[in-house]
C-alpha cells in the first residue's frame, strides 16, 4: 500500500479518482497544487464545480465509464476558478476493480507548446528590433533637422499657417518618441538578480499609477502576505507591472475602471523547457482588470513587437514586458473576455535566503 502511495503521489500530472457520481475520491499531490486545494478539503465534491473545461465532456465522459474505454481529449483550456485556464491534454479511464471509478489526467501543454513558439518570436523580434533601432539612428538627425526648420519657418507666418507648421513639429516629435522607444527596447540591459519583495514593487507601481495614468481608476490590493522574496530585477519588474496598469488604464477609457493585484504562491507551477529541464516558477502576479478585453484577433499574439490593439499604439510596450520576464526566466500568460482580463506573471523564488537558513540551522 505504501509503495503504492508513493507511485501516485509521484505523477507528474495532476491526476484525480471520481466516483460514480463524478465526486472527487482522492488526487495526488500535483492534482492538490494544480486546484490550489488539499485532497482532504476536496473530496466529495462534483469535479465540474472545480476543474473548469471550454469543452462538453460530461456526455462523452459517461460513455466511457459505461463501456470502459479510455477517452482522450486533446487541445482544451482547462481552469479551477482560482487560476487562468492551461491549454491541457486530459486522458480519462475506468479504475481497474473498481465499477463505476474513473481515473482523470490532466496534462497542461500550454508550455510546451508556447517554448518552441516563443524561440521563433524571439528571433525574428531580434531582427526586427535590429534594424529598427538602425532606422531610428538614422532617421533622428534628420527629424531633428525638420523640427528646427519648421520652427523658424513658423515664425514669419500668419496664424493659418502656423497651424501646417505645428503640425509637422507635432507629428515629428511624435516619430521621435516611437523611435525612443525603439531603442529603449533594443538597450534594455540583462535585470541584475537579487531578492526582491515582490509586494514592494507593486506597491510603488500603484501609487505612481494613481498619481499619473492611473488617477481616474480603482486599484485593489489582493496580496498573499506569506509570499516570499522574488528573485529578479526590481526596477524592470517595475517596468513590467507599470506597463500592464498603463494597459488597464487606457483599455478603460475615461469613465475608468477597477484593477486588481493579486499574489499567491502556487507550488506545482514549473517551466519546462525542450531539454527536459524543470525551473519552478511559484510565485505568482495577476493583474486583473474588467475592462473590454483584447480584441480576439491579436489576443494570441499580443506580445510580439509591433502588434497593438490600440489605435497609434506602437506595440512595443508588452513586447517589452514579454522579454522582460523571460530574461527574468519566468513566464508570462493573458486570458481575455470583455470584462475581465488577468495577465498573469510566474517567477522563480530567492532561494539564497532558504539555503541560508537552513545552513545557520
Amino acid at each position: 500500500m505504501m509503495e503504492d502511495d508513493a507511485v501516485w503521489n509521484s505523477l507528474p500530472v495532476p491526476a484525480i479518482v471520481l466516483d460514480p457520481q463524478d465526486c472527487i475520491a482522492t488526487i495526488n499531490a500535483a492534482a492538490e497544487g494544480f486546484l490550489n486545494a488539499s485532497a482532504k478539503t476536496l473530496r466529495g465534491t462534483k469535479v465540474w464545480e472545480k476543474v473548469m473545461i471550454d469543452s462538453p465532456l460530461e456526455t462523452a465522459f459517461e460513455r466511457a465509464r459505461a463501456t470502459f474505454s479510455p477517452l482522450f481529449v486533446n487541445d482544451v483550456d482547462v481552469g479551477t476558478g482560482e487560476r487562468a485556464p492551461l491549454h491541457c491534454n486530459l486522458q480519462i479511464a475506468p479504475l481497474s476493480g473498481q465499477p463505476g471509478y474513473m481515473l482523470f489526467l490532466i496534462s497542461p501543454r500550454e508550455l510546451a507548446g508556447r517554448l518552441s513558439q516563443d524561440h521563433t518570436v524571439k528571433s525574428a523580434a531580434k531582427s526586427a528590433i535590429g534594424m529598427a533601432e538602425m532606422l531610428a539612428h538614422e532617421i533622428k538627425n534628420p527629424l531633428a533637422g525638420i523640427t528646427g526648420a519648421a520652427q523658424l519657418l513658423s515664425m514669419g507666418l500668419s496664424a493659418e499657417d502656423r497651424e501646417l507648421t505645428d503640425l509637422i513639429v507635432e507629428e515629428s516629435r511624435r516619430i521621435v518618441k516611437l523611435l525612443e522607444q525603439v531603442e529603449q527596447f533594443g538597450n534594455l540591459t540583462m535585470p541584475m538578480m537579487h531578492a526582491v519583495n515582490v509586494h514592494d514593487v507593486l506597491d510603488r507601481a500603484r501609487r505612481s499609477a494613481l498619481l499619473g495614468f492611473g488617477a481616474h481608476m480603482k486599484i485593489i490590493e489582493d496580496y498573499d502576505p506569506s509570499l516570499p522574496m522574488a528573485l529578479g530585477d526590481a526596477d524592470q519588474l517595475l517596468q513590467v507591472v507599470l506597463n500592464l496598469l498603463k494597459n488597464a488604464s487606457e483599455a478603460a477609457g475615461k469613465t475608468g475602471g477597477t484593477i486588481r493585484l493579486r499574489t499567491y504562491f502556487e507550488h506545482s507551477f514549473r517551466l519546462r523547457r525542450s531539454d527536459g529541464q524543470g525551473k519552478p516558477l511559484p510565485l505568482q502576479v495577476e493583474i486583473i482588470d474588467d475592462g473590454p478585453g483584447l480584441p480576439p484577433d491579436i489576443a494570441g499574439d499580443i506580445f510580439d513587437p509591433f502588434v497593438s490593439g490600440r489605435e497609434n499604439g506602437t506595440g512595443l510596450g508588452l513586447a517589452l514586458v514579454s522579454k522582460i520576464v523571460s530574461d527574468h526566466e519566468g513566464w508570462i500568460t493573458v486570458t481575455s473576455v470583455p470584462g475581465k482580463t488577468v495577465f498573469r506573471l510566474s517567477l522563480p523564488m530567492d532561494t539564497t535566503r532558504t539555503k541560508r537558513n537552513l545552513k545557520e540551522s
